[in-house]
């Protein structure tokens, strides 16, 4: 690439005046050809490079290693070399770019090393650099050449030919320092959020029995300090009506426009909360040309119902449910691979029916009447025949206003995190040439 003319980012401290020089990458890095042939660094230290993670321990991030019979040939990496690897992302299809920030190991020969020349370059300020896939790719799309078998040929220190606009050492400092702060907002709102969410599992083990027939160890008590009724035991299928639901695909809906809505059960488990509330979600509309005009109105969703999702590749996911807590009087109807079960609303309190089938006690007898191999699966008839411990209605409505109260601070951290992640990617974009 021909060296350009001076460039200035959109966003900038005000201190820095002077245009970002063109320069070639090999001016701010140096390739690192250090060996482990001294064997200082065993399996248990190879590296590997994710990323959404960075640099990390192999073991602790895939559960084993996966390194060749010697590791006397791989790459030392210190704790601030950049690691390129030359495998094929989905967003990165040329690879990745990562500075090391944890600890020293190994890397196959497959990656290439480089120091960083710290006369001329900031290592955390490359990090953030080419964290944007748009410059990673910008860059390395005309220097790297694909294999027949989708392999990257590339010498690693061609990799270091081409440019990147960089502003002097003082200014790449302060921009990593000011990105470093909103990284760790985002790590502290993400450890905050983790902290509430291992809170309401605990309470959710407390407030519900450890298992049939048993009592919580934790019970509100009413108005007068008095103990609620002792909990009954009822089978899912006293408690819960399973309505039909529809079997349109993905083809058969729109997010644009539409006068009924679809819950499909992909939706349930990526996106939906177990609390659902149709004007906080994405929810699709089925295409103007699909016939509704033989579902019945029973096979509406009203408000307290429960959808459940009755396949998954995966016992955690199978059975996972949604209760519809708003609806806003928009027309709804369950989809593709679902149930509608309705409660018997004289038993049970709004609110509470997602909390129930989350309990433990509740998901262990769900996963173990799934059936199938590859894909899991559940029919109304098996989970009809689930055990629930039921207490009065009450007691339902404050256990419900517990656990929500949690979810909406949980919600609340995460609506934090998303935000901040939109102002840092937003930052990326504009501090950078």
């Amino acid at each position: 690439m021909e060296k350009q003319k001076g460039k200035r980012p959109p966003i900038r401290f005000s201190e820095f005046k002077d245009n970002w020089e063109h320069k070639v990458l090999n001016e701010l890095l140096y390739e690192a050809k250090s060996r482990n042939g001294d064997l200082k660094y065993g399996k248990d230290k190879v590296l590997s490079v994710s990323g959404e993670l960075g640099i990390v321990n192999q073991i602790e991030h895939l559960g084993r290693s996966y390194a060749g019979v010697s590791v006397h040939q791989y790459h030392v990496v210190e704790v601030g070399d950049i690691v390129y690897t030359k495998s094929p992302l989905k967003a990165n299809p040329f690879g990745i770019i990562k500075l090391n920030k944890r600890e020293a190991g190994i890397v196959s020969t497959l990656y290439a090393v480089y120091k960083v020349n710290k006369k001329t370059a900031y290592g955390p300020f490359i990090d953030y650099y080419f964290s944007l896939d748009a410059n990673t790719n910008r860059y390395l799309r005309p220097l790297v050449k694909k294999g027949a078998k989708n392999d990257m040929k590339i010498n690693n220190a061609y990799v270091l030919h081409d440019r990147i606009y960089a502003p002097t050492l003082s200014e790449q400092q302060k921009i990593a320092s000011f990105l470093s702060a909103v990284d760790e907002k985002i790590q502290q709102l993400t450890r905050k959020k983790e902290l509430l969410e291992q809170y309401k599992k605990g309470v959710m083990q407390q407030l519900f029995p450890p298992a049939g027939g048993q009592a919580p160890k934790l019970r509100f008590k009413d108005e007068n300090g008095k103990a609620y009724p002792k909990w009954e035991e009822k089978l899912y299928e006293d408690i819960f009506s399973f309505y039909t639901t529809n079997s349109f695909s993905r083809e058969n809906l729109n997010y644009e426009t539409g006068e009924v809505k679809n819950i499909h059960y992909g939706d349930i488990h990526t996106k939906f909360s177990s609390r659902f509330e149709v004007n906080e979600e994405v929810v699709p509309y089925i295409n103007a040309n699909i016939d509704l005009s033989k579902v019945k109105e029973e096979n509406y969703c009203k408000e307290g119902d429960l959808v459940i999702a009755d396949a998954s590749e995966d016992y955690a996911d199978i059975g996972k449910t949604i209760e519809l807590i708003k609806l806003n009087k928009e027309k709804v109807i369950a989809g593709l691979h679902t149930f509608l079960a309705r409660p018997n609303k004289a038993k049970m309190h709004k609110g509470f029916s997602g909390y129930l089938v989350q309990a433990p006690y509740v998901r262990k007898q769900v996963m173990a009447i799934a059936q199938g191999t590859k894909v899991l699966s559940l029919s109304p008839g098996r989970l009809g025949k689930v055990k629930l411990e039921i207490p009065c209605t009450e007691e339902q409505q404050k256990i419900a206003s517990y656990l929500s109260s949690l979810d909406t601070k949980i919600e609340s951290v995460a609506t934090q995190i998303t935000q901040s992640q939109t102002f840092k990617k937003g930052l990326l974009q504009q501090m950078f040439v």
